[in-house]
């Protein structure tokens, strides 16, 4: 069976300065009209950096949606039409002080599906050496240190819950230890 869609017609709700909100009408399978409403996003970078030691590099972050600070690997909004590994690449640099000689790509994660576009590509970054942090001025975050068995711990027992964060250390820590990254 074809699961296609088909969008019938696009109407522009509201548009910010990070996201556009609109209410489209898509053409379903069976042959009925149907109201999907869809959030563009330009899409975002982590970067899952290991130090020498075996750790990884996070920030804690207070999340205004949240109400809460939340542990999350480095990662950045891009700007429109921007490379992802540049984007990672700045954003590691900024918030953890950080760069690294090799990156690689370890897939892409779709936060919200049902509703939002957002794509976020996932590096992980190896060869580090250090710096100093060069936060945007509404930016306010610590960075922390934490070995990689002890994040893939805090992933499983919901002490880090973004989304983004919990993919990108399980696919570290699984591509460690199946030999297809080298630390």
């Amino acid at each position: 069976m074809n699961l296609k869609e088909e969008t019938l017609e696009k109407n522009t709700i509201y548009t910010g300065r990070i996201i556009t909100v609109r209410n489209d009408t898509a053409l379903l399978p069976n042959g009925k009209r149907a109201s999907r409403e869809v959030v563009e996003h330009p899409g975002g970078v982590t970067i899952a950096a290991l130090t020498p030691e075996g750790e990884l590099l996070f920030v804690r972050q207070y999340r205004y949606p949240y109400g809460e600070e939340l542990l999350e690997l480095p990662a950045g909004k891009l700007e429109r039409g921007e490379d992802p590994l540049e984007s990672g690449k700045r954003e590691l640099r900024e918030e953890t002080g950080a760069q690294a000689k090799h990156f690689r790509d370890i897939g892409k994660f779709y936060p919200t599906p049902g509703y939002c576009g957002e794509i976020i590509h996932m590096y992980f970054a190896s060869g580090l050496t250090f710096g100093e942090q060069a936060l945007d001025a509404d930016e306010f975050l610590t960075v922390q240190r934490i070995p990689l068995a002890k994040a893939v711990r805090m992933v499983l027992e919901n002490e880090i819950r973004d989304g983004k964060t919990q993919a990108a250390v399980l696919k570290v820590d699984a591509l460690l230890r199946a030999g297809a990254l080298e630390a």
